[in-house]
């Protein structure tokens, strides 16, 4: 699982550096959805080494914020502010 959050992590700045080499546009939403799912896969290998019952809390924790970020990223963009 380390070797994935690491790979997501050399992605992503691959993915910047390759979106800046074409002059394209990077949102912000999308970076910090990135950064929470790659931060969240480091997060999920070092609760890995801890007891069992301690890693169920914690991935059912990291699980309900995931899908909690997920739900607020999906509510912003559909609700669009009126002075745009």
């Amino acid at each position: 699982m380390g070797a994935i959050a690491v790979i997501g992590s050399l992605a992503l700045i691959g993915w910047l550096i390759w979106r800046a080499v074409r002059r394209k546009p990077i949102k912000a939403h999308l970076v910090s959805y990135i950064l929470a799912c790659v931060s969240g896969a480091f997060t999920f290998t070092f609760f890995l080494t801890m007891d069992l019952p301690k890693v169920i809390k914690i991935l059912v924790s990291i699980v309900l914020g995931g899908i909690l970020i997920f739900i607020a990223a999906w509510f912003q963009r559909r609700v669009k502010p009126s002075w745009t």
